[in-house]
């Protein structure tokens, strides 16, 4: 029999014939809200009601707190759930008395589910099905961000400017990866360099296991060797003092539960050579020669600097769904969106959508096949972070990315 007989071409269903429809309506927020008060995770008397930066683990598809103690450490083996909740302004209407206007606290809320270079499928899976679950409980009101190891949005970067990367991973489903605390000791070489992203601020400083080799090595950059009964410092010849602080830092933590000589050594020293042995190079000429290795960590924005910011419309209000461009260029502002239609902003740097609140239920429906759609057509703007946000729960993220 040839290949193709047998074979029965799919029918071309309109998306109003299925329940597709149903996305966003009533009776679909109800049915996931009764799923999400049933997560004991957002169920403590917290989550929602409360500013403050909250973060969770999935371990073997369960959603567990990650201890306050370990905020800003993440295992690139694994997927995280960070809710960051923040007190802002709003505006409301007065008492009939005029018409004045005024500001009461709400809470602003932004979710991000962090996928570490290593993680398995299922736990990227269950991170991104408990993110939508979160946002549900939350009605709705928080913003979305998924979450790259190797290229933080610039939110993610204001949130942790010390962040601490570390190999390994919790137990999953499908998958094991050792997790280096509570095993014996291996050999952990960390590599001490600034935050790529500019958001995270000047004396941002990134902390990044990397390969205990040589070739990890970076003039750029501070390294801490912990060899268990040793800890060595080894600074790059070109590397800068907010770094070496950070490393300072670094072995300060290291030394709090264990009691065990600290020697720093400059690259520029005869001396640097005994780090650069015994992480293999015993036939390198330490002065000579010069250390270049990849950051494991780059700006998700890099590259993306000379593409041209671009205002879209997602409306139905013609009859038929259609998505065109609004505005390009820097003369884009929030006057330019229109309560009753969903927009897409590529500021070149992220991706956001905004769905107004009389936005159609076509519209709330669609907005995340469109959203792929225009990644595929963007090459350029497939590594860039992609956030949705809600009329009225906007952080100030998202109008940053508007009025820049």
């Amino acid at each position: 029999m040839p290949p193709h007989d047998g074979l029965v071409h799919p029918k071309e269903y309109d998306w109003r014939d299925s329940n597709v429809s149903l996305i966003n309506s009533d009776l679909d927020h109800r049915v996931k809200y009764q799923s999400a008060a049933t997560e004991p995770a957002w169920n403590d008397g917290v989550i929602g009601t409360s500013p403050g930066l909250f973060i969770w683990r999935i371990e073997d598809f369960e959603v567990v707190p990650w201890p306050k103690e370990k905020h800003g450490s993440f295992h690139e083996g694994d997927s995280y759930i960070i809710l960051h909740s923040e007190k802002a302004k709003s505006k409301t209407e007065g008492d009939g008395g005029g018409d004045s206007e005024a500001e009461k606290d709400k809470l602003v809320h932004e979710i991000y589910f962090w996928l570490g270079l290593h993680t398995s499928q299922d736990e990227a899976g269950t991170a991104a099905y408990k993110t939508v679950e979160l946002d549900e409980f939350l009605r709705g009101s928080a913003t979305q961000h998924r979450e790259l190891q190797t290229s933080p949005s610039d939110a993610f970067a204001r949130l942790f400017p010390r962040l601490k990367i570390l190999r390994g991973g919790v137990k999953s489903g499908f998958a094991h990866v050792e997790v280096n605390e509570e095993q014996p000791h291996v050999d952990t070489l960390l590599r001490v360099f600034k935050h790529p992203s500019p958001a995270a601020g000047r004396d941002a400083v990134l902390v990044h296991e990397v390969e205990p080799t040589w070739r990890s090595l970076d003039e750029e950059d501070v390294f801490v060797l912990d060899r268990g009964d040793k800890i060595w410092v080894w600074q790059g010849r070109k590397c800068a003092p907010m770094e070496k602080m950070r490393a300072a830092q670094v072995v300060n933590d290291l030394t709090l539960a264990k009691h065990v000589d600290v020697e720093v050594l400059a690259q520029a020293e005869s001396r640097s050579k005994v780090v650069v042995d015994y992480l293999g190079g015993g036939d390198i000429d330490v002065l000579s020669t010069t250390f270049t290795c990849a950051r494991p960590v780059v700006a998700r924005d890099a590259g993306a600097a000379q593409r041209e910011k671009m205002l879209w419309k997602l409306s139905d209000a013609g009859g038929e769904l259609t998505f065109e461009l609004v505005k390009k260029g820097r003369g884009i502002g929030r006057e330019d969106l229109d309560d009753d239609d969903v927009f897409l902003l590529d500021s070149g740097r992220g991706i956001w959508v905004w769905e107004g609140k009389g936005a159609s239920r076509a519209e709330k429906a669609m907005w995340l096949r469109v959203t792929q759609m225009y990644v595929k057509q963007h090459e350029d703007a497939a590594s860039l972070d992609v956030a949705k946000v809600v009329q009225g729960c906007e952080g100030r993220g998202f109008w940053a990315a508007v009025e820049a």
